[in-house]
């Protein structure tokens, strides 16, 4: 018996040209908006990198002397109010400038041994905005009140990139973690956390300067979605 193989003719309507043309230009948007973002999250790590670079190699050249024998003896002590006006900044390191024509000094630097972070803490002369956000990108920096290791709350932010760099992993300290500043002097002050919280961007009660006569340290950096602020507060351990 004979088998007959019919094939059926398909025919390219117009309508369907029009569709197969659709689809390609929405593929080729598809794979051009595919490599943009790719891009973009390349250079993005690339900056970030670079940031980590520099930071780092603010550190290697920090001349802080190695003594840090902390003198004990014919310390005033000043109980400071919630002043609006910043205490003047010290430092006697060499005074730089970033890309965007921003100048910034190092004043200290900061070790947090849980997660394994030691950066440079810098800082600019005019503390604006556009400063503070230039400045940012290379390294964790003074947001408010006195000189590292001085009677006040001394205030640091940093960014929160979602990896282990800068203050990354700041969130996840807890009570009882230690932070350690050294100031330009080579003195060493260890800082126990007793508190951590979240707030509001435009919230800054917590660089508030009411310490009762103590050093403090107060960490701010960004929740993982940017919506709120870390806070994260630490005292001088005795």
């Amino acid at each position: 018996m004979n088998q007959i193989l019919v094939t059926k003719k398909i025919y390219v309507t117009p309508e369907l040209k029009k569709k197969k043309k659709l689809y390609k230009v929405e593929f080729l948007l598809s794979v051009f908006l595919v490599c943009i973002l790719l891009s973009a999250y390349i250079y993005a790590e690339y900056d970030r990198n670079k940031s980590e670079q520099v930071s780092q190699e603010i550190l290697a050249n920090l001349d802080i002397p190695e003594d840090t024998t902390i003198a004990q003896n014919n310390v005033l002590v000043v109980v400071l109010d919630d002043t609006s006006e910043e205490p003047e900044i010290m430092n006697s390191q060499e005074t730089q400038t970033t890309p965007s024509g921003y100048q910034y000094f190092t004043i200290a630097t900061i070790n947090i041994p849980k997660i394994n972070v030691t950066y440079p803490i810098i800082d600019g002369p005019t503390h604006s905005a556009e400063e503070t956000e230039d400045l940012l990108k290379i390294s964790p920096t003074k947001f408010w009140g006195p000189d590292p290791n001085q009677v006040g709350n001394f205030c640091v932010v940093g960014h929160n990139y979602r990896n282990t760099r800068f203050f990354s992993k700041v969130p996840t300290l807890v009570e009882g973690d230690t932070i350690e500043i050294t100031d330009l002097s080579g003195k060493i002050i260890k800082y126990k956390v007793y508190t951590k919280y979240q707030v509001d961007p435009t919230d800054v009660n917590c660089t508030s300067q009411l310490t009762n006569g103590r050093r403090e340290v107060t960490l701010i950096t960004c929740t993982d979605d940017s919506k709120y602020r870390v806070v994260v507060k630490a005292r001088e351990v005795k």
